[in-house]
């Protein structure tokens, strides 16, 4: 194992780098060449810049500048008030922070991949011919090669994991039902070439826990689970899931939920509760922000598992996009075709930092204390701490932070109950 570690790092260091960086300055010298404009990185700095302000003040400010009114005066309703309000919505709009994150990251460098650099166009004969031995490499020796660890992989967990379940409960269970996770999960991770740095490995969860990290794919899970076994927390699925689903719960008591449970947040909260309090049992795996985020920033976690009051374990895991971009655009492919696009990629390099553990302190709600792990994970991963929903990937934004924002206008029209009062 150590040799096949070696010089797999062999292979992603020393040839695909140099690859890159050449391939990069060939495409900046053929653009000058042709007049090509370059098309600038999406995370360039941030568009609309200024110094964050009140609504009371930028409605003064719109207001002492468009009339002469006194400004002193009894606030009451002008029609410029308006301009305020739509030049935020298309400041949102031109510098939205939550839409960019459900995209891919565009790169620095070309890695060889077209799907990675929208700079990439025909330079020279060289170039192309170089990308096209890439493709032959990647999809006509690598990706046969990976197919077959995969499936090996996932038959191995399925029939292993289900005689192991025939097993009466107890240690020799949970002997080999961790050897078998940890083996199967491994030959999955080879499966995609992936190279992986574990940091801290003191801090990794313990048995009653719960393990909370960042979440950028699915395969964050066997990310994980090939440096230590945890109990999922899932919905029951049908078809091929289903099946791995059921045998792996024969030797290991996941937790699992039928689609009509899912939307009981007390019954969940039940039985995760259950699960963490039993010191035997293996620590919960959960993925708070409940949707894939593209590696750049961590979004809002969900409340529910840090409401049971059990010891949370922190992750953040960090992918290196420029051998393969491991994010999961669930709107724009499906699984197969996600799962294809990652084996057909050079490798998945990622980083993964086990923090200390952590506890709700004394005051603290459970919104407050799932702040201040995600902002911990951000912090360590290096990746922008945002307050939004994740769930704004597919639905409306709330009724809730519209209500925020008439309810701060009216405050300024006609005053808190306290001030009428006083009046």
């Amino acid at each position: 194992m150590t040799s096949s570690v070696a010089t797999t790092s062999f292979y992603i260091k020393l040839p695909l780098m140099n690859f890159y960086g050449w391939a990069t300055l060939r495409i900046e010298r053929g653009a000058k060449e042709k007049n090509h404009l370059l098309m600038p990185l999406w995370a360039a700095p941030a568009i609309i810049a200024r110094e964050p302000t009140s609504l009371e003040e930028e409605i003064k400010e719109i207001r002492r500048s468009g009339s002469n009114k006194d400004l002193d005066a009894a606030p009451e309703f002008e029609m410029s008030d308006i301009f305020y309000f739509a030049r935020r919505g298309v400041e949102s709009i031109m510098d939205d922070e939550v839409t960019k994150r459900f995209s891919a990251e565009e790169l620095e460098s070309w890695n060889l991949l077209t799907r990675s650099n929208y700079n990439f166009h025909y330079i020279s004969l060289r170039l192309t011919v170089l990308w096209g031995l890439g493709l032959l490499i990647r999809y006509g020796f690598l990706l046969p090669l990976r197919v077959t660890l995969a499936f090996t992989g996932v038959g191995l967990l399925v029939f292993l994991t289900s005689v192991v379940g025939l097993l009466p409960n107890g240690r020799m269970k949970n002997f080999l039902s961790e050897k078998v996770h940890l083996m199967c999960y491994r030959i999955c991770v080879r499966a995609l070439t992936a190279i992986i740095t574990y940091h801290d490995s003191e801090n990794k969860p313990k048995n009653g826990g719960i393990c909370v990290a960042n979440h950028t794919s699915p395969i964050d899970v066997i990310i994980l689970a090939s440096d230590g076994c945890y109990a999922m927390v899932g919905q029951i699925h049908g078809g091929l899931m289903g099946v791995i689903q059921r045998s792996m719960v024969k030797a290991c008591p996941h937790v699992w939920f039928e689609r009509s449970e899912v939307k009981d947040r007390h019954l969940v909260a039940k039985r995760l509760s259950d699960h963490v309090e039993d010191k035997s049992k293996l620590p919960i795996l959960i993925f708070p922000e409940g949707t894939c985020i593209n590696n750049t920033s961590v979004m809002m976690f969900k409340k529910g598992s840090f409401e049971i009051g059990a010891t949370v374990y922190p992750v953040a895991i960090k992918y290196d996009p420029r051998f393969g971009d491991a994010f999961w655009n669930s709107s724009k492919f499906g699984m197969v075709n996600y799962l294809l696009r990652m084996m057909s990629s050079w490798a998945i390099v990622c980083s993964v930092w086990y923090l200390p553990p952590m506890s709700r302190e004394e005051g603290e709600d459970a919104v407050q204390f799932a702040n201040r792990v995600k902002a911990a994970i951000a912090r360590q991963g290096g990746l922008v701490d945002l307050l939004w929903d994740g769930g704004l990937k597919r639905g409306k934004v709330k009724d809730t932070f519209k209500e925020e924002q008439q309810k701060l206008y009216s405050k300024m029209l006609v005053g808190t109950q306290e001030d009428r009062s006083r009046s």
